[in-house]
């Protein structure tokens, strides 16, 4: 199948074993570039799981194995000469609770560009300053850069989290339940902020909040456990479609809150 123009990512028949147990069953789908996609669906439905196969992080898992393929810019990233460190820089991650390291906050932004060598002096200085300001933080911490980053709110820390993220310059950025550990002004700053770097990045998300994949998302997949007990994409559309009018009834079941 070939690419269509806008495509980020291709997703083709994709299956993901854990040992025995098959977690993803044929999910097929077209994530499209510069905007927001929103997984949303029960507990152990294969959502995360997906999210990882976009980075390959299931590699890290010991049994896991991924079948099908997924072409990122038309590029099978399960292929054996994928670069995996490269296609982690592409390819960024922000976890459901915030995890800044225990340093500064400087060198939080500034590890990645350190470790790959693409900035120091004061370009790095200027690339710091620049993705906090891209990531809604720098006006709160510029006084004081050198601080602990474990001492700033969890809000703040998710933020220095997605300016760390970007410092490399990524291409899609895969968010997994970002705003779960918040409360609601700073999960309100998050969406803001997703907003507006969908005009430079590629983002996945996962929530179980429906109001925020409604509200912050322009497309949406819902997966469903099937018979198998394996997760199933069983449906994917407009954020706007989907949450209206949904064509699948398990989706209308769950986004009403009917089960799920």
């Amino acid at each position: 199948m070939e690419q269509q123009p806008g495509v980020k990512f291709e997703v083709q028949d994709v299956n993901v074993h854990y040992g025995q147990r098959l977690a993803l069953r044929d999910v097929s789908v077209q994530i499209p570039e510069k905007k927001i996609t929103a997984l949303i669906g029960p507990s152990g439905c294969g959502k995360s799981t997906f999210l990882r196969c976009l980075d390959r992080m299931n590699d890290t898992i010991s049994g896991a194995r991924v079948h099908g393929r997924i072409l990122l810019d038309g590029t099978d990233i399960l292929g054996p000469a994928v670069d995996v460190v490269e296609l982690r820089r592409r390819v960024g991650m922000v976890f459901q609770r915030p995890n800044p390291f225990p340093q500064t906050i400087f060198d939080n932004v500034a590890f990645g560009p350190r470790v790959l060598g693409l900035a120091s002096g004061q370009r790095l200085a200027e690339l710091v300053e620049e993705n906090l300001c891209s990531a809604d933080l720098w006006d709160e911490v510029k006084n004081d850069l050198s601080q602990n980053a474990l001492g700033l709110s969890l809000g703040q820390q998710q933020r220095l989290c997605i300016a760390r993220a970007i410092a490399v310059a990524p291409e899609v950025i895969l968010m997994d339940e970002p705003c779960s550990a918040l409360d609601p002004i700073s999960t309100l700053r998050v969406e803001e902020l997703m907003r507006t770097l969908a005009t430079r990045y590629t983002i996945v998300i996962v929530t179980h909040n429906m109001q925020q994949a409604a509200r912050a998302s322009d497309f949406t997949g819902f997966f469903w456990i099937g018979e198998e007990c394996a997760g199933l994409l069983a449906e994917y559309g407009a954020t706007s479609r989907v949450f209206t009018r949904p064509r699948d009834r398990r989706t209308e079941d769950y986004i009403t809150g009917r089960f799920g």
